[in-house]
């Protein structure tokens, strides 16, 4: 299983890291394209849809994508978007979370799928739109997720239960804790800081999310960073509900060793669209 899990990472990098670097922003977005067409076809499967519906799930979350991009969607400000997409995700991730496992079945499945191609399209618009802004701008919001996770991690396993009496979501996700929420939360203050440290030493030439807020003030840039912290924990807890529901361990084995694409997405699902609105709005306060 380990060398598994390596094979799959070094390929993933190697397809990952040229079109990230290349100067252009074109090959990424296509890999980005692809990982969320892949992702809708999860996405049929988990709610019920035989092979072939969800690969038409599949090509049409391609062609909602290559649609906004031929209409040069990558090169405009979207905030109305951004705005809905962003109360979409706190006010659906709450609800959904509120209702459990057991309120999933209950939604009627045209909508569930409908709401999840929307998420996906959403998802690679933001992504998108974040590498044609630059590389330093996107890596600042991927690695949030990442260093939420990492942070969440260490915390969990270290002060699990420590202050709490209750995990955070026992039905959903039983390894979570709140101490792990919490410990997420300061690892990305900590990047957040450390990154607009680092931008601003080097004459970054194009800011990092962090950056952006903290023009506006370092009070946003502490809101942003835990608020966003705490979506992403939303965005894993909503696929694992999912995923619960289904009777599924991970969406696919697409990625052998490490389940299916969104699986490792299901964190950056609200949190790039929210990215883009709170970076919008830093703009507008700076």
């Amino acid at each position: 299983m380990l060398k598994q899990r390596v094979i799959t990472a070094l390929v993933l990098m190697a397809i990952l890291l040229p079109a990230l670097l290349y100067p252009s922003p074109v090959p990424f977005a296509v890999v980005a394209l692809v990982m969320m067409a892949a992702a809708a076809w999860e996405w049929g499967r988990l709610n019920g849809l035989g092979q072939g519906a969800s690969v038409a799930l599949g090509l049409l979350c391609l062609a909602a994508c290559g649609a906004s991009w031929s209409a040069g969607w990558l090169q405009r400000p979207l905030f109305g978007l951004w705005i809905a997409g962003g109360a979409a995700w706190v006010l659906g991730g709450a609800a959904l979370l509120r209702a459990g496992v057991a309120g999933w079945p209950r939604i009627p499945r045209a909508l569930r799928l409908a709401g999840g191609l929307a998420a996906l399209w959403l998802a690679w618009l933001a992504v998108a739109q974040a590498r044609t802004i630059g590389i330093n701008f996107l890596l600042s919001v991927l690695t949030l997720v990442w260093a939420a996770d990492t942070f969440a991690y260490f915390a969990g396993r270290s002060f699990g239960l420590r202050f709490t009496k209750g995990k955070l979501a026992p039905s959903i996700s039983p390894g979570k804790s709140w101490e792990g929420v919490w410990g997420g939360m300061a690892g990305v203050v900590l990047l957040a800081c450390v990154w607009v440290w680092l931008d601003n030493s080097r004459g970054a030439a194009v800011p990092s999310f962090y950056t952006l807020l903290a023009r506006a003030g370092w009070w946003l840039l502490l809101l942003g960073a835990v608020f966003m912290a705490a979506m992403s924990v939303v965005g894993d807890l909503v696929e694992s509900l999912v995923k619960r529901s289904a009777g599924a361990k991970d969406s696919s084995q697409l990625l052998p060793g490490h389940g299916g694409v969104l699986d490792r997405i299901d964190a950056l699902l609200p949190t790039l669209p929210l990215a883009l609105m709170l970076s919008h709005l830093a703009s507008f306060s700076a």
